[in-house]
């Protein structure tokens, strides 16, 4: 049984998944206020090397707490795919705006008739602007792959750009 590959330039299924996070994304910025200091929702690119599944990507970033947040992430680069992230963000005294973070979460791709997938982790900074509703985050998240077969993907580094909007919980 031939195993079908979603790639964002001939299905109409990730096309509308497309659409839909954009339209959400614009109505959450029209209704939503920037907070100089802090942020609760972030969305934006992040831009990484291609050997992970989840490569450059779309990134939406969302505090539950204080301290934790959920990111989801959509790449379009080398694979198309999808992955999530819990994160727990913590200060760094004397360094305003400045944070570090670490998490976990899964992930899933599609590539040439192959589907990746598997845990994933996260170690970053995240640097909010105290004057302009953006973030920037570097961090690095190794992944491992599960299926096809195991194989361990550690040169995943990455540079992310945010828009942020909504006072942090």
């Amino acid at each position: 049984m031939k195993r079908l590959t979603p790639h964002i330039s001939n299905n109409p299924i990730a096309k509308q998944v497309t659409l839909l996070v954009a339209f959400t994304s614009c109505c959450l910025l029209l209704h939503q206020r920037a907070d100089a200091q802090d942020y609760r929702w972030g969305f934006g690119l992040r831009l990484s090397n291609s050997s992970p599944t989840i490569n450059t990507s779309v990134s939406g970033k969302y505090f539950i707490h204080e301290k934790s947040a959920v990111e989801g992430l959509v790449s379009f680069g080398s694979r198309f795919g999808m992955g999530a992230l819990l994160e727990i963000h913590n200060t760094i005294p004397g360094a305003d705006g400045l944070r570090w973070f670490y998490g976990a979460g899964p992930y899933i791709g599609w590539q040439d008739n192959r589907t990746y997938a598997g845990p994933m982790g996260v170690l970053g900074l995240d640097y909010k602007f105290p004057t302009v509703p953006v973030s920037l985050s570097i961090d690095w998240k190794p992944e491992l792959d599960i299926s096809p077969e195991i194989n361990f993907v550690p040169d995943a580094f990455a540079l992310s750009v945010r828009f942020t909007l909504g006072p942090k919980p």
